[in-house]
């Protein structure tokens, strides 16, 4: 058996991939605190709570994420990461600016969706209670 030096990490949003490609080694935070994960890790599935998460690629340089909750998969070389969201940072301080950003943006969206989702729900209700009125 040959030892992999290196694995597939792909980092997943509801609506697009964020990242694909290659890394000596991951870091992120589950609900019982931070692990890493090197090319011969053990198979395994975990939950990822709102942190940063940190990938070592093979060229040297760090590629590091702020991230949402989420689940992470390891299976043989391939790590597949499925967050709700998620934003990539060149350091921390330009990554912390960008989660504030980004994120207040994704909640006034999610807010706006879910208020017209309201009055939807509300109209068709009424519409239903006119459905059961009697016709004169």
């Amino acid at each position: 058996m040959t030892m992999a030096t290196d694995m597939s990490v792909a980092l997943q949003l509801p609506t697009r991939i964020l990242f694909e490609g290659r890394a000596d080694r991951l870091t992120a935070v589950a609900p019982t605190g931070a692990f890493g994960i090197l090319p011969n890790h053990v198979d395994f599935v975990t939950a990822l709570v709102p942190s940063v998460m940190a990938l070592h690629l093979p060229d040297g340089t760090e590629a590091i994420f702020g991230i949402d909750e989420g689940l992470l998969v390891k299976k043989g070389r391939n790590v597949s990461v499925a967050v709700l969201r998620a934003v990539y940072g060149d350091d921390l301080d330009s990554l912390q600016q960008r989660v504030e950003t980004s994120f207040m943006q994704m909640d006034e969206e999610e807010r706006q969706a879910r208020s017209a989702l309201s009055r939807l729900e509300a109209d068709m209700v009424r519409r239903f209670a006119e459905l059961q009125r009697p016709l004169l």
